[in-house]
């Protein structure tokens, strides 16, 4: 870790104390970049990113729920959400190479228990890990028409949200289920694939052949094998996945692999459809009865549409929104509760089938349905005078109709970004109301909602 972190700094100070080079390759330089040019003309390039994102959040408890082994109804945490380095660059007129590194989700609890399964000593150090370390290539020079790409990506089928560039988002997290195999067969979402992406007129498109890790290396106890479709301990197929946009207006930027703007905060015209898919043979499984074992296919698709674009230049008001409908087909029942960097450490309670029910978990994941919408509003620039930013409002919703829940899960945000310097500096103020469950026979039935208040500031060069 001390080298890596060496080296970044020995890259910062030589970006920060490059010449810039005289004549036309200087003009237009944007100083906020930490970015060393190989080229005269600039169109060659490395360059270097640091993001941190720290979280202060009050929740109001699961039902259960323990931290550290003692009861708790309501609890406050510090955490890090986000903390990531990037490095890449251009390096020619066709090698593109891409490199992330960090960490995510950082909280008190970070390392619990104070011994995992194996015994040994769990250790809160052991967490910054490569997100993504890619190489790309250009086959055809000056034009975006095809990028052959291998290593470990975030190039993604399903959905733009598969693969979002989350310094740019405009909601305070994003709608994490359309990660679809998050922690579970990925890292993070990323996967070690081998990719083909493009722009050709007006259509965006991305495939990739991705290699799944096995469930059992995510670090937790994989689950007993039942009547409720969980991962499969054994066997090891292909992944297939591939997302398509129909680009009305103007284009997206297509220069890093995958990543995906959030909101352009009015710059761009920006009117899109998208459909993506996910599948993979045998990658589930069940028991049927009490002996048989039966493979499943994983099978996700989705189709949304994107629009993000100005309302009154003069004023620099903006509108920014999604719609989307997934069916998500992991296996008969298949349902996982997932808390975003979750301030709990356990329940007293127990649901069938699904673990992790404590803080501020819900069925983020499952066979069935989901319906996902956003909507924010860019209000006029300098709104509080020249130079102190202004504000961007925002809702968000996610339905969840799966098969192992008696009715609809309802997810709520309501939200504000306080925009000081863009995505650079920003401030945002997040509610969120969720559902609780209890067992109703093999399913979950809702008995009451929970809220959270996070306050996140977000810091990004």
């Amino acid at each position: 870790m001390k080298y890596l972190l060496f080296t970044c700094f020995i890259i910062s100070s030589s970006v920060g104390f490059a010449q810039v080079p005289s004549g036309p390759a200087s003009s237009g330089a944007d100083k906020s970049e930490l970015k060393y040019t190989l080229n005269q003309s600039g169109s060659h390039f490395f360059k270097v990113t640091f993001l941190n994102q720290a979280w202060l959040r009050l929740n109001q408890s699961n039902p259960g729920t323990t931290v550290v082994s003692t009861p708790k109804d309501n609890t406050f945490d510090i955490g890090l959400r986000r903390t990531r380095i990037q490095l890449f660059g251009q390096l020619n007129d066709r090698v593109f190479m891409y490199f992330q590194f960090g960490m995510n989700n950082f909280n008190y609890q970070n390392g619990f228990p104070a011994f995992n399964t194996a015994g040994t000593p769990s250790n809160r150090k052991v967490q910054a890990f490569f997100h993504d370390a890619v190489g790309e290539y250009l086959v055809f020079k000056n034009k975006d028409y095809l990028k052959i790409g291998a290593g470990l990506t975030v190039v993604n089928g399903l959905s733009r949200f598969s693969q979002p560039s989350v310094t740019t988002i405009m909601t305070m997290d994003v709608p994490v289920f359309a990660q679809a195999t998050v922690d579970q067969t990925d890292e993070f979402s990323r996967k070690l694939s081998l990719y083909a992406r493009g722009q050709v007129g007006r259509v965006d498109y991305r495939f990739a052949i991705s290699d799944p890790f096995p469930i059992q290396t995510n670090g937790a106890a994989p689950p007993a094998l039942s009547p409720y479709s969980t991962f499969a301990l054994k066997g090891h197929t292909k992944q297939f996945q591939g997302l398509l946009l129909y680009q009305f207006f103007d284009k997206e930027s297509h220069q890093s692999p995958g990543y995906m703007t959030g909101t352009y905060l009015g710059k761009k015209k920006i009117f899109n459809l998208e459909g993506g898919f996910i599948t993979q043979k045998n990658a589930m499984w069940h028991r049927e009865g009490t002996t048989d074992t039966t493979y499943s296919n994983l099978n996700l698709w989705s189709v949304a549409t994107f629009l993000d674009m100005p309302l009154n230049k003069a004023k620099g008001t903006a509108i920014s929104a999604y719609a989307g409908y997934f069916n998500m087909n992991y296996g008969p029942n298949y349902l996982r509760y997932n808390g975003i960097m979750n301030p709990a450490t356990g329940s007293s309670v127990a649901l069938p089938g699904v673990s992790g029910i404590q803080g501020n978990a819900f069925p983020m994941f499952g066979t069935g349905k989901v319906m996902y919408a956003q909507v924010g509003y860019l209000l006029k620039q300098d709104l509080f005078g020249a130079g102190n930013g202004t504000l961007m409002p925002y809702a968000q919703a996610q339905l969840g109709s799966y098969e192992r829940l008696t009715k609809t899960a309802g997810v709520w945000n309501l939200g504000v970004n306080y925009l000081i310097r863009g995505h650079n500096s920003k401030l945002s103020l997040d509610y969120q109301n969720r559902p609780v469950y209890q067992a109703e026979g093999t399913k979950l039935a809702p008995t009451g909602r929970r809220g959270q208040l996070v306050l996140q500031y977000q810091v990004f060069i």
